[in-house]
């Protein structure tokens, strides 16, 4: 039977709600017929602001309220930024569909600045990934770096009354908001290796939804979907959520993917790093290899500093 109405279960932010008007504007695109209402909803998470996510349980806290709302029937699907999935899903949802990537680098973000090259000695620079913390550690050891959370247009008023001289953002957020502008630099994926599934929307669903898998699957890009699959595989073979500095990026040309790890621990004075090229249908296995490579290298006791 063809559904003629959906919900899609979202979380409230500016960016959440954004990224989800898009996947309802393509789902449309697809399905003229079909009605879409979005079921907003405020993640723990996304109340806790005053402490890092790392205290409250990190990224999984994105998603949970979105899933219960899937299992209990009163949404049929949810959108996510892939980086906030947890690696294993609850029993009776799958992941299908990730949609095209947008942009998977971070940004360099300041009111004076050019580059994190151009900061001065001892300037302040916020973001509030682990992952990132450590890599800047690598490229500017010189500067101050603090913590800072909240949507993104809060972090950008943080920024805007002073409180930071540059912040580091996900540049699809950004993107995705119509704020490209406030970019001054991207940094490189060598200087700033993503996490596993930046830039990319994953649509969550009940396992066994004929109806609904029907509706989504044009959704489904091929390559970001190999990309997303060779690194999450990656951060779970490692046990890495966002409370460790785990980076994973995945790149595919015509069949040929490289993939790239990294782990860093505490302070980021260690920074082990791996990579691997193969062909497209081999994605999961692949991630595995690179996570072995890492943990050969010493990834397990540095992980252990997290637990």
């Amino acid at each position: 039977m063809t559904k003629r109405h959906i919900v899609i279960a979202s979380r409230e932010s500016p960016l959440a709600l954004a990224q989800t008007e898009l996947i309802k504007n393509l789902l449309i695109k697809n399905h003229p017929h079909l009605s879409v209402d979005i079921l907003g909803i405020t993640t723990q998470a996304d109340k806790r602001l005053d402490v890092t996510l790392t205290e409250i349980g990190g990224k999984g806290l994105f998603v949970k309220e979105l899933e219960e709302a899937l299992l209990d029937g009163r949404a049929d699907i949810a959108v996510h930024s892939m980086k906030d999935v947890p690696m294993d899903l609850p029993p009776g949802l799958i992941l299908p569909v990730i949609g095209k990537r947008e942009d998977p680098r971070d940004a360099f973000v300041s009111n004076q600045y050019e580059s994190i090259l151009q900061l001065p000695a001892g300037a302040s620079l916020g973001t509030s990934s682990l992952r990132r913390q450590t890599q800047m550690r690598t490229v500017r050891s010189d500067i101050q770096l603090r913590t800072l959370r909240g949507n993104i247009n809060t972090r950008l008023q943080r920024l805007d009354n002073g409180d930071f001289d540059a912040i580091i953002l996900a540049a699809a957020g950004l993107k995705r908001l119509h704020l490209g502008a406030r970019i001054r630099n991207y940094l490189s994926v060598e200087q700033s290796l993503p996490s596993a599934g930046q830039g990319a929307l994953g649509i969550e669903c009940r396992e066994g939804d004929e109806a609904i898998l029907a509706l989504i699957s044009p959704l489904n890009d091929e390559i970001t979907n190999t990309c997303v699959t060779a690194e999450r595989a990656l951060c779970r073979r490692l046990g890495g959520g966002c409370k460790v500095p785990v980076a994973a990026y995945a790149e595919l040309d015509h069949g040929h993917l490289w993939l790239r790890g990294l782990v860093a621990n505490h302070n980021g004075m260690q920074i082990l790093r791996a990579s691997l090229e193969g062909k497209q249908g081999h994605a999961e296995s692949m991630g595995i290899r690179v996570a072995e490579e890492l943990l050969q290298q010493g990834a397990g006791e540095i992980l252990k500093e997290f637990l």
